[in-house]
């Protein structure tokens, strides 16, 4: 009874482990199952993120920039008037400032009568060149009658008919004569030398006219250069270091212009991020002044040498405490701005994501 009384005791605790070992490995299996799934996941997602990515480049350390001049003249003189305030904007041809306009006045007047003058000198050259030619026809004919004369007398000088004083005289006359036409025909040709070799010759086409004519030209550009307009659309600044009856020397800076027309981006991606950019790439520009808007551009060029080459002291990399640093090479990104766009001012931060296009593959890993 003892032995038939512990078989249906024992078959159940023999199942009930049976169960719990199942349990037991089929938890171990999930646990691989999902260990390896997770593993399989995360490599598969890395991989098509790997994959994917590579195609867009940020670059934070990017400024707006703009076409700005320090605005001067090459004229001296006294401010005379500023008829523009701080800020505000101005278009292409503006007057911005202006010089007291007398001193140069009376220069072009003077170039004026210099000119005058020169036209009278040349034109009486010509005069003078006729009369030297006509002196000299006189004189031509005095030296034939000279000439006469003494073979007349050397005639009767042969025959005893004739002192010999006489013949002399008439020798020594006729000789002089010769010289004065020689003198005379060679100052004819100084003078037509003067006039170019023309006697009709047009004066305003000889040297020394245009000579005046230039002079008279620099004095009229003086006196347009004491009014000082825009070269480009944009907005003044720092009009105020400019007063009415400072004297204003020649080519010192007066106030600055910055155009609101010519803006781009200057951005300073690191070297390792421009394997695949080129100029062409579409870009996408945030600026921290305008959250949330997006303007579009296009990369427009890639210096040719990073910034630390045109620095005043630039790295010795030939000493012996070198140490590896990745450079920054310039790079500049042409906005597209359409009408109502807020207004971009030049050294606004922006972000610049550049869309190389590139698409990475399985052998970019080997």
């Amino acid at each position: 009874m003892s032995q038939a009384s512990s078989i249906p005791t024992s078959l159940p605790r023999e199942q009930a482990g049976n169960a719990i070992r199942h349990r037991t490995s089929r938890r171990k299996l999930s646990r691989i199952v999902l260990m390896l799934g997770g593993v399989g996941v995360v490599a598969i997602g890395g991989a098509y993120a790997w994959l994917t990515g590579g195609r867009y480049v940020s670059i934070d350390n990017a400024y707006t920039n703009a076409d700005k001049v320090a605005l001067s003249t090459d004229v001296s003189g006294l401010v005379l008037d500023i008829p523009v305030r701080e800020g505000q904007e101005v278009h292409k041809g503006d007057v911005l400032f202006r010089l007291d306009p007398r001193q140069t006045r009376i220069a072009v007047e003077a170039a004026k009568a210099d000119l005058e003058q020169t036209r009278l000198t040349l034109e009486s050259m010509k005069r003078d060149y006729e009369r030297m030619v006509r002196d000299t026809s006189v004189k031509s004919s005095q030296v034939q009658a000279d000439q006469a004369t003494y073979d007349r007398y050397a005639a009767l000088v042969g025959k005893g008919d004739l002192s010999r004083s006489n013949f002399d005289d008439a020798r020594y006359k006729l000789a002089a004569n010769q010289r004065s036409v020689e003198s005379s025909t060679l100052a004819a040709q100084v003078q037509l030398a003067r006039l170019n070799g023309d006697a009709q010759v047009d004066v305003t086409t000889l040297p020394m006219y245009r000579q005046g004519q230039a002079k008279l030209d620099e004095a009229q550009r003086q006196l347009t250069d004491t009014v000082v307009r825009a070269p480009f659309d944009g907005i003044v600044t720092q009009v105020s270091t400019l007063q009415p009856g400072m004297f204003l020397p020649a080519g010192t800076s007066a106030f600055g212009l910055i155009s609101t027309d010519h803006v781009w981006v200057d951005a300073n991606p690191k070297e390792t991020d421009l394997t695949w950019v080129q100029p062409g790439n579409p870009v996408q520009v945030a600026i921290d002044t305008y959250p949330g808007r997006v303007w579009t551009g296009t990369v427009d060029s890639i210096s040719a040498g990073s910034g630390s080459q045109f620095s005043i002291i630039p790295a010795q990399n030939s000493s012996g405490n070198w140490v590896k640093v990745v450079q920054r090479i310039p790079l500049r990104v042409r906005v597209d701005r359409k009408p109502g766009d807020p207004p971009l001012r030049a050294g606004m931060s922006v972000i610049v994501d550049v869309d190389t296009g590139h698409k990475r593959t399985l052998h970019d890993l080997f």
